[in-house]
């Protein structure tokens, strides 16, 4: 059985991707600080069939992430993977007003965690020696820009080129890295967003959907992403859903 590490998975797009991940055949492991939601999680998770625990974790501290990683280890015996998608949000701060202290707030958790988590994982998969994927997630925000909300956009651009360069530097691994860059979608982290009438209203204009995404509809990315059997794919953007029918009983764990 494939252990894929999901980071703030206790909900929205991150718990997409792990009920992917548990429908497939994977273990999971979330990650995530809220203990009430954790468990949730878990519960969820295993209601569908899968085996999954929950870890405390602050991703943007690294003595957290480093013992956390040894945790999951040591329960589940390896780790086959991890998908970064903790995060948050910027307050909507003007960017003349934006302080030194509410940009590093954003840029802790959005760009150093997934720093702090990707090279913990990459340090633990070349250990095992059997390769692996690892996954940033993004945002389309990275592409079109995010006025109003600088750091959040500075962060995300800023992992799409951290995905790039691991794709390269880890490939000799037989390590996959590929970015997630979601739009709109109807998450607690977006919820004061959604609720505004008028940004709902002109983002699901510019929505090709005509409409904000639900977290399940990840269910077949993360599905995807994790997939072993898909060794050719990586330092690839995803904007969109990728193929179905993945699954990861195809392939038994090295362990």
């Amino acid at each position: 059985m494939k252990v894929f590490i999901i980071t703030g998975g206790n909900g929205g797009i991150g718990l997409g991707l792990a009920e992917g991940i548990a429908e497939a055949g994977g273990a999971v492991a979330i990650w995530a600080r809220n203990e009430e939601k954790n468990t949730d999680a878990v519960r969820a998770l295993q209601d569908i069939g899968g085996e999954a625990k929950s870890y405390i974790c602050d991703v943007s501290n690294e003595e957290d992430v480093i013992r956390t990683l040894s945790s999951t280890v040591k329960d589940f015996g390896r780790v086959d993977g991890l998908f970064a998608n903790a995060g948050r949000g910027g307050t909507g701060t003007p960017f003349v007003d934006t302080s030194l202290e509410e940009w590093r707030k954003v840029m802790a958790v959005n760009l150093d965690g997934v720093f702090l988590c990707l090279r913990e994982a990459s340090r633990q998969l070349i250990s095992q020696g059997s390769g692996g994927s690892l996954v940033a997630v993004s945002s389309t925000s990275a592409i079109h820009g995010a006025a109003g909300n600088e750091a959040y956009g500075t962060a995300k651009t800023a992992v799409t080129g951290l995905v790039r360069a691991l794709a390269v530097g880890l490939a000799r691994f037989q390590i996959r890295v590929n970015c997630l860059l979601p739009g709109w979608t109807v998450t607690e982290l977006a919820s004061p967003a959604f609720e505004n009438d008028h940004f709902r209203e002109v983002t699901t204009k510019r929505t090709p959907a005509r409409r904000w995404a639900d977290p399940k509809e990840f269910r077949q990315v993360g599905a995807f992403l994790a997939d072993p059997s898909q060794t050719f794919h990586t330092c690839l953007l995803y904007t969109s859903p990728s193929p179905r029918d993945a699954t990861l009983s195809r392939m038994p764990s090295s362990a």
